[in-house]
């Protein structure tokens, strides 16, 4: 339903668990190299249970290859996600082929990927303005399940 990407991801636990949450809730997820892991990392492994023969992942070589892909196979908006955007998540309505984007802990997303034309919108999750950032695997989960709610949790039961 849903394209979650997350951009040169470096901790391989994060990646496990938006593995697992791929697969739970129907989405593909697709890794922007370079990673900061092997996929065979142990850490990741465990972090996906026995997820992973259930989720869609793919792996691009770089961001041009997974622009190319979603227009290809999604909707054609690219959502990404930073804590340098004012308009909220929850105001966007969310359509199915949609792609969510997140960077990489502790840096999040570079200003080349920010500003490329072909992502729609900026947004951010709220949080207290007092800390620096929302553990990667948990804001990918939550954008994807408000996406997600607002199109009827549609596959899901």
């Amino acid at each position: 339903m849903f394209h979650i990407v997350f951009y040169e991801p470096r901790i391989p636990p994060n990646t496990g668990n938006a593995i697992r949450m791929s697969a739970i809730t129907g989405n593909t997820l697709h890794l922007v190299e370079p990673l900061g892991f092997d996929l065979s990392d142990a850490h990741l492994r465990r972090a996906g249970l026995d997820y992973h023969d259930l989720a869609h992942v793919i792996v691009h070589p770089d961001f041009d290859a997974v622009c190319a892909h979603l227009a290809e196979h999604g909707s054609g908006r690219i959502y990404a996600f930073t804590g340098h955007a004012s308009r909220s998540f929850a105001d966007v309505a969310y359509e199915p082929g949609d792609a969510l984007l997140f960077g990489p802990e502790p840096t999040g997303l570079p200003d080349e990927a920010l500003t490329d034309p072909r992502v729609t919108d900026r947004l951010r999750i709220p949080m207290r303005p007092d800390v620096r950032s929302l553990n990667l695997s948990n804001s990918a989960a939550i954008a994807t399940y408000e996406a997600w709610r607002q199109n009827g949790y549609a596959g899901g039961v």
